[in-house]
């Protein structure tokens, strides 16, 4: 298994910025990660959904949990293994959140990951984190 993660401090409102997170249909839109997503239903626990990165292949995923507000995971599989994501919003009573995704990969395409994949996708997660305070403040004003 191979695990990695970043985290950052934005300033948005807990409400909007999980609209935007929930807004997988719009990810496209504000996230520079993202060239086309879907989601197959609701923004909940069992749903599927599809994405294609900038630069990588395209997936097939499913939410595997979701506390609103809070908390979102999902994993794709991988052959012989999975990826499985975790993306946290701490709400920190300042009008700040502070966000972490953790990624882990489990089966024998980890090394890949961790050699090959994990900095730039960390590097790409940092990049989300600034888009997502953005079009967070961009729809909390209107």
């Amino acid at each position: 298994m191979y695990e990695f993660s970043a985290q950052a401090e934005i300033t948005a409102d807990a409400a909007t910025a999980w609209a935007v997170v929930a807004d997988v249909n719009g990810w496209p839109a504000w996230d520079p990660h993202e060239q086309a997503a879907r989601l197959d239903g609701p923004f909940e626990a069992g749903t599927t959904g599809w994405s294609k990165p900038h630069g990588g292949p395209a997936t097939d995923w499913t939410i595997t949990d979701v506390v609103p507000l809070r908390s979102w995971a999902s994993e794709c599989g991988l052959p012989g293994g999975k990826i499985a994501g975790t993306n946290t919003f701490e709400p920190r009573g300042d009008g700040k959140i502070r966000c972490v995704k953790t990624v882990r990969v489990y089966g024998p395409l980890a090394p890949l990951f961790r050699f090959y994949f994990g900095r730039r996708m960390r590097a790409d997660m940092l990049k989300t984190f600034t888009a997502l305070e953005r079009e967070a403040a961009r729809r909390h004003a209107a």
